[in-house]
């Protein structure tokens, strides 16, 4: 199996995963969709357990090596000088090693071209703060996050402490100063490296993941002295992502995180990707939590089922809900009315607020 080939052919197709798996032909994911490597091709025979181990001694470290062989699972970034890099996920099913692959861009996309409202512009001049960018696994929040990250980098005098695993994008020193820390090669701990970076003179924090109790409470010190702290969470809607945090922390506690919460809390992005209706890729799709007072009140007073009616009416704050962001797309033709459908719910209420908002 020539694995250079195979992702050369995944970055030609746009294809936004690769998977090997034993007794099966290599697989792409484009535009959502799964899609063997064509029969005809040399490529295309079903994968041998021996197959995947060898292409995964071409590609990774010895040491992991070690790490996948005592977890049973390891993510890691791969190059490939002149084609591209890819974040890559070892792991073992049934006894046999697998392989998730995703394509990570050299070049980092500005916020416009991927098509997000001004408030998500407006949220990456904030000067200190909490900004969440949610969603499921595939729905394009790294890519938002390092867009926002280097636009700062771009504009600003800053300097920037990122802490990911695995690092995905590369970004330059412009005007800021970007230091990139990465879990296993040089930290050992998001929480641990959150504390460190506290002491590293930070003015912007990027935390791959809000893991656990102690990075979540260090992020939130973080964003309430003086720093703009960005982070994701894999939650489906701004209410959900406030009560996951709160309701990490023990009872006893979460009357002070609300306050904290509703302190620091500067804007939360839940963003889904669609196909595209000509077939050219997928869109984004984002709900929009703008920090007004009326969603701090609702926070520390933990009214968090009250937030969706503040968004539907927040438009003038940059606000919208997922249905009224889908309806805008449903408008401008980037997707149809049938894959709106699909991502919804309430299937009538949605029918209903198109028609009101006079899309036909």
């Amino acid at each position: 199996m020539d694995v250079i080939k195979i992702l050369k052919k995944a970055i030609e197709l746009g294809a936004s995963d690769i998977h090997f798996s034993v007794g099966t032909q290599p697989t792409f994911r484009i535009n959502g969709i799964l899609v063997r490597w064509k029969p005809e091709d040399e490529e295309a025979k079903i994968l041998k357990r021996d197959d995947i181990i060898k292409t995964i001694h071409e590609i990774m470290e010895r040491d992991q090596l070690v790490a996948w062989q005592n977890q049973g699972e390891y993510d890691f970034s791969y190059s490939l000088p002149g084609i591209g890099r890819f974040r890559v996920n070892v792991f073992r099913q049934r006894g046999c090693p697998s392989l998730a692959i995703r394509p990570v861009p050299y070049e980092i996309p500005p916020l416009e071209k991927l098509g997000v409202p001004e408030s998500i512009v407006e949220l990456a001049k904030k000067k200190d703060g909490l900004i969440l960018v949610t969603g499921t696994t595939g729905c394009g929040k790294s890519t938002t996050l390092a867009a926002l990250i280097n636009k700062i980098n771009m504009e600003e005098e800053k300097h920037i402490i990122t802490i990911e695993d695995p690092i995905e994008y590369l970004y330059q020193h412009k005007k800021s100063i970007v230091n990139q820390r990465e879990l296993g090669g040089d930290t050992a701990s998001f929480a641990g490296a959150l504390r460190a970076c506290l002491r590293q003179d930070p003015d912007v924090i990027l935390i791959g993941e809000l893991r656990d109790l102690e990075t979540i409470a260090t992020a939130i010190t973080a964003a309430e002295t003086g720093h703009l702290v960005f982070a994701t969470l894999h939650t489906r809607s701004a209410a959900q992502s406030i009560d996951r945090i709160i309701d990490v922390f023990p009872a006893n506690q979460q009357t002070q995180i609300k306050v904290q919460l509703a302190a620091t809390l500067q804007g939360i992005i839940t963003q889904q990707l669609l196909p595209r209706a000509d077939g050219n890729g997928m869109a984004l799709v984002a709900e929009i939590l703008i920090s007004i007072p009326a969603i701090r009140n609702l926070i520390r007073e933990g009214k968090t089922h009250q937030i969706p009616t503040v968004l539907q009416t927040g438009a003038r704050w940059g606000m919208q809900t997922m249905e009224i962001a889908l309806c805008d797309l449903v408008k401008k033709n980037i997707v149809t009315m049938e894959t709106a459908l699909n991502y919804i719910n309430d299937k009538e209420s949605f029918k209903r607020l198109v028609n009101a908002r006079n899309y036909y």
